[in-house]
Order: C-alpha cells, then sequence, then structure tokens
C-alpha cells in the first residue's frame, strides 16, 4: 500500500507540475539569451533554437497534464521519472562545441524528437504523465506498434543534446539516462497493468519501444 494519503499525492502532484514546469522553462530562456547574442556560429544557433523550443513544448506539457486515476506506490518510481526527466537536460548547461556538424546533427535529432513527440501526444491526450500513472490505455498512433513511443521521441531529443556537448562524461550521462529509463518503462508497465484490465491484451501484441528488438 502507498505511504502517500491522496491529500500528499494531490499536493505532491500539483507542486511537481509548477517546478517541472518553471525547470524547463528556465532552460528555454537560457537557450534563447543565448540566441539572442548572436555570438555563435548559425548551426550552433539552429541547435540552440531548437533546444529552446523543445524545453517551452515540454515546460507547456507538464503543466497542463491531467490528473491521473492511480499512481505508482513508493518513491523509487518518482526519483526515477525524475532523474530521468530532468538530468539530462541539464548537460545542455556543459561547455557546447562551435563545430557545425556536430550542431546540424543535434538539430536534426531534437527536431525528429520534436515532431515524434508532438505526434504522440496527439494521441496521447491528458495520459501524457511524467512519474508513472494510470490514466487509459491508448492504442492509436504510434501506439499501435510501440508501447513506449514518447520515451523514444526523449531519447533522440536527448541523443541531440549529447551531440551538442560531445564528452565522455556526457556520454557516460546518456548511457545512464537509458537505465533510468528502463526502469520508468518497467513501473509504468507493471502500474497499467494493475489498474487498466485492457493492457494486459495490448501489452501482448506490441514491443516496447523497437519492434523487434525489444
Amino acid at each position: 500500500m502507498s505511504i502517500m494519503t491522496l491529500s500528499d499525492r494531490s499536493g505532491y502532484e500539483r507542486a511537481m507540475q509548477t517546478l517541472g514546469g518553471i525547470w524547463f522553462m528556465l532552460l528555454a530562456l537560457c537557450f534563447a539569451i543565448k540566441i539572442g547574442s548572436h555570438s555563435e556560429p548559425w548551426p550552433s544557433l539552429l541547435s540552440s533554437l531548437c533546444l529552446a523550443s523543445f524545453y517551452v513544448l515540454l515546460g507547456l506539457l507538464v503543466m497542463t497534464r491531467a490528473p491521473a486515476k492511480a499512481h505508482a506506490d513508493g518513491w523509487l518510481p518518482r526519483i526515477a521519472a525524475f532523474v530521468g526527466t530532468y538530468m539530462p537536460w541539464a548537460i545542455g548547461f556543459f561547455g557546447e562545441t562551435d563545430e557545425a556538424l556536430p550542431n546540424l546533427a543535434s538539430t536534426v535529432c531534437v527536431l525528429t524528437g520534436m515532431i515524434m513527440m508532438l505526434l504522440t501526444i496527439r494521441h496521447l491526450g491528458k495520459s501524457f504523465s511524467l512519474v508513472p500513472q494510470a490514466r487509459s490505455v491508448v492504442q492509436t498512433g504510434p501506439y499501435r506498434w510501440i508501447k513506449h513511443p514518447l520515451y523514444l521521441a526523449e531519447q533522440i531529443a536527448i541523443f541531440g543534446v549529447v551531440l551538442k556537448v560531445l564528452s565522455p562524461l556526457t556520454v557516460t550521462l546518456f548511457v545512464l539516462h537509458i537505465g533510468v529509463q528502463v526502469c520508468r518503462i518497467y513501473y509504468e508497465e507493471d502500474l497499467l497493468r494493475r489498474n487498466c484490465p485492457e493492457y494486459s491484451g495490448y501489452e501482448a501484441s506490441r514491443w516496447r519501444l523497437i519492434p523487434y528488438v525489444w
């Protein structure tokens, strides 16, 4: 049984929505200031513009998501969610490269992740969340093929950030982040399995992240 009361959960969720939204908007502001300075080559500015737009999108999504009908019990799912959601985006504060090729590759990855996220959320609607929560089982759009397209979109975009700030440390953080995302997937699937009866049939016929791989 969860150690959090319904009131605790409600207050906790509101606080996390507010703080999460503020975090992403501050990240967007930092990159917007950098763009306004015009002190970098155009590939770097283009990459920064894509990241700023992506942060605004994430901030709006976090602040407008709907209440859930069930939450994952305990603190581990929440810790995994926050580490997985907020930690990798801080990579953007590391020293960036001015080279054209990594910045252009970063732009392609961030744009791809953003488009995939928008397409996914169009079908996900109010079922979007950060912490594992049960709202409904979506089976349209990209959910017809894989169970977690939003995580895939996020991972592609984060890889774009790593390309912009490529170093052994950022690659290590990226690999660690993949491990955290796998934990989030298992927590989410367990919650849906317990609270949405229709999930069992859906789960058996879909790949998790990459068709024919996992």
